[in-house]
């Protein structure tokens, strides 16, 4: 995430008149290399997560001059991963990659590598103990959806009756298209309230929907938009029976895939640059961005791609006249994030844990809570002799002031309660990541402020999960797919190479298509025969 420091620009100067105070970065190596580099347009990328190395791979092969820069000291933000002084492996966080992240597969299979597990089974656990089991779908029948996800998944508790009452919340998963009206008619409504207004029990909201929200959404259901609940509902696990299997990385996704895939796109001629934290552009008279001021430094551009989360964004916006004199960037203070803790422990024995990745509800009353067992997951701990265990908490703020001891015990309880074996064990080693202000909060009512691809600067582009598009996807691969995004607008804008083609999420399933078309039908010919005075 880019931070700011203090910004000495001027950027109401036209950039002849505007860098006094700033060396100019030499982008080439050679005098051969500079006239060479003088026909190339050039662009500069913010942000070297998912959306970010997705843009500038992309720009690269399309022969650009591309730099990517990143505020912190290794590409890939809070998905990438590092090592402890000791040599052991970290990160903020583990992330699944779902069946439908049909375009990172396909980066995968371009980079030639092999970085995922197999197909896993998962679990949810309460305080009351094994509360789910998942099958891996894609190996069952396929039912028209979403039959698959009700009757093939294993609960433990849950009686039938309460499932049945999810069946009128059909209509609003038919009604919400991801469409710019059906967004704007769910934001303003809360996940709670939305499942309250379809009768959901209180049972399966509790013990089926709102652990989804906790870790799928990171936040408890009165504070999540109905709209990108609804979203991230379909796209993970109803749109079609297979969409939630999961692989997970066989370790850090910065090891197994950033590295290489950072290798690769330095040998297409993009610069990758560390500890680089942006905190202005330089613009022209005619409102175009003109370079990207990184403390002293500015990088001349013909075109610039944000590709930080909204935090970061904010922090840059925090430090750039040019930025704040627009509303779409100042309304962004509008927008919020949320704090994330990821432990590491390392334990003296080895335990049984019937499943390698858990989500737990219910020990908090608005945190969720996932473990994964790493000697299952990760090549690095297959053989060790004891169990390395990652337990990560979302909207985790009643921990973020508590010592890593109070946090290790904590979890260690925790972990007991869903597999007793813990109880006796002793922790031998241990990490403990606060990472405040972290992931995108979809708050009910932010859609309004979150930004599209194009921004009103006509060379400035914006990628993340959290911007404004209609792919569908979500998380990770939402991150991607709009980073894909603006560099085909680069590609548009600047006139030169061949735009990405990015995979779509598959169809609808037909009845699905047939009701959101009867829908559709039922909904225009309300609106021609009522005024329309309704509240959306």
């Amino acid at each position: 995430m880019a931070a700011g420091y203090e910004n000495r620009c001027n950027s109401n100067l036209p950039p002849d008149q505007n860098t006094s105070s700033y060396t100019l970065v030499d982008m080439q190596q050679s005098e051969a290399g500079m006239q060479e580099g003088s026909q190339q347009k050039r662009v500069v990328v913010v942000g070297a997560g998912w959306a970010g190395l997705g843009a500038t791979y992309h720009l690269a092969k399309q022969g650009y001059d591309v730099t990517l820069l990143e505020a912190g000291p290794y590409p890939g933000g809070l998905v990438a991963g590092w090592q402890t002084a000791a040599g052991k492996s970290v990160e903020a966080g583990i992330h699944g990659f779902w069946y439908p992240y049909k375009n990172i597969f396909s980066l995968i299979n371009e980079l030639e590598i092999n970085p995922f597990t197999t197909w896993t089974r998962s679990s949810q656990y309460s305080p009351a103990g094994l509360e789910v089991e998942s099958p891996i779908f894609q190996d069952l029948p396929r039912l028209p959806s979403p039959l698959g996800t009700f009757l093939y998944t294993q609960f433990k508790r849950l009686p039938l009756i309460d499932r049945l009452s999810a069946l009128p919340l059909l209509y609003a998963v038919v009604d919400f298209d991801n469409s710019d009206a059906a967004w704007r008619r769910y934001d303003f409504v809360t996940a709670r309230e939305l499942f309250k207004d379809f009768n959901v029990s209180f049972r399966l909201y509790r013990d089926a929907f709102e652990p989804m929200l906790l870790v799928g959404l990171f936040a408890p259901g009165e504070q999540c938009s109905a709209a990108a609940t609804l979203g991230m509902l379909y796209f993970f696990i109803l749109a079609h029976q297979a969409d939630f299997d999961v692989v997970w990385c066989r370790g850090t996704v910065g090891e197994k895939i950033f590295r290489p895939w950072v290798e690769r796109i330095e040998k297409a001629g993009a610069r990758v640059l560390p500890k680089r934290r942006v905190t202005d552009l330089i613009v022209d008279s005619n409102h175009r961005a003109k370079g990207v001021v990184c403390g002293d430094e500015v990088i001349e551009a013909d075109a610039v791609i944000f590709a930080v989360g909204i935090a970061g964004m904010k922090k840059i916006v925090s430090t750039s006249p040019s930025l704040q004199s627009r509303e779409e960037f100042r309304n962004l203070s509008n927008l919020g994030a949320i704090d994330v803790l990821a432990t590491r422990l390392w334990f003296d024995r080895k335990i049984d844990i019937p499943r390698p990745s858990n989500a737990c509800f219910g020990f908090d009353q608005s945190t969720g809570w996932t473990f994964f067992d790493l000697n299952a997951l990760h090549d690095e701990y297959r053989d060790e002799p004891g169990t390395v265990i990652e337990a990560d908490f979302y909207h985790a703020n009643q921990f973020m002031s508590l010592s890593d001891e109070e946090i290790l015990a904590i979890v260690q309880g925790y972990l007991a309660t869903c597999v007793p074996a813990f109880r006796e064990a002793k922790i031998i080693d241990s990490s403990v990541i606060r990472l405040p202000q972290a992931v995108t909060h979809f708050a009910p009512g932010s859609y309004r402020y979150m930004l599209p691809a194009k921004t009103s600067f006509e060379n400035v582009f914006m990628s993340g999960d959290w911007i404004v598009n209609r792919h569908g996807s979500w998380s990770q691969e939402k991150a991607y797919v709009t980073g894909l995004e603006a560099a085909n607008l680069v590609v548009s804008y600047l006139g030169e190479g061949q735009p990405s083609e990015i995979l779509a999420v598959e169809e609808d399933e037909l009845h699905i298509q047939v009701a959101r078309s009867l829908n559709q039908t039922l909904r225009d010919l309300g609106k021609s025969i009522l005024p329309e005075f309704w509240l959306p």
